[in-house]
C-alpha cells in the first residue's frame, strides 16, 4: 500500500477498504465477527472492504472496534492558530471578561455609591 491515498473517489475508497481488510486480518477477525463487534451488518463490513459508500458513523465504528480510531487525529489534526494569529493576539491585553463572577462573595457596585 502507498502511503498516500490519491486519485479518484471510487479509487479511495477500494484503498480504505483494502487497508480496513488487511487490519482485520491481522487481528484474525472474520468479517462476522467485526461486523458483530462494531454493531453493524456483515453486508456493511463486506461493502466498506469492497470500497463502496457506507454511512460515516459505521466506518468510525468499524475503526473503533479495529483500534484504529486514534488514526482520525492525524487525519484530520485539531486546528491551530496560524502564525499570523499568534501575531496579532501577541502582547495584547484580553478586551473581555470571561463573564464568570469575582470569587468575592460582595456584589459589585459603582465606586462613587461606596462612600
Amino acid at each position: 500500500m502507498s502511503a498516500r491515498i490519491q486519485g479518484t473517489d471510487e479509487t479511495i475508497l477500494t484503498e480504505v477498504g483494502a487497508r480496513l481488510s488487511s487490519a482485520r486480518l491481522s487481528r484474525n477477525l472474520t468479517q462476522a465477527q467485526l461486523a458483530r463487534d462494531a454493531g453493524v451488518s456483515k453486508s456493511t463490513v463486506e461493502r466498506i472492504e469492497a470500497g463502496r459508500s457506507t454511512q460515516l458513523t459505521n466506518f468510525i465504528r468499524i475503526l473503533r472496534t479495529l483500534g484504529l480510531l486514534d488514526g482520525l487525529d492525524s487525519l484530520l489534526p485539531p486546528a491551530q492558530p496560524t502564525p499570523m494569529d499568534l501575531l496579532r493576539r501577541a502582547g495584547k491585553r484580553p478586551r473581555r471578561a470571561s463573564g464568570e463572577a469575582a470569587a468575592s462573595g460582595e456584589p459589585w457596585v459603582w465606586r462613587d455609591e461606596r462612600e
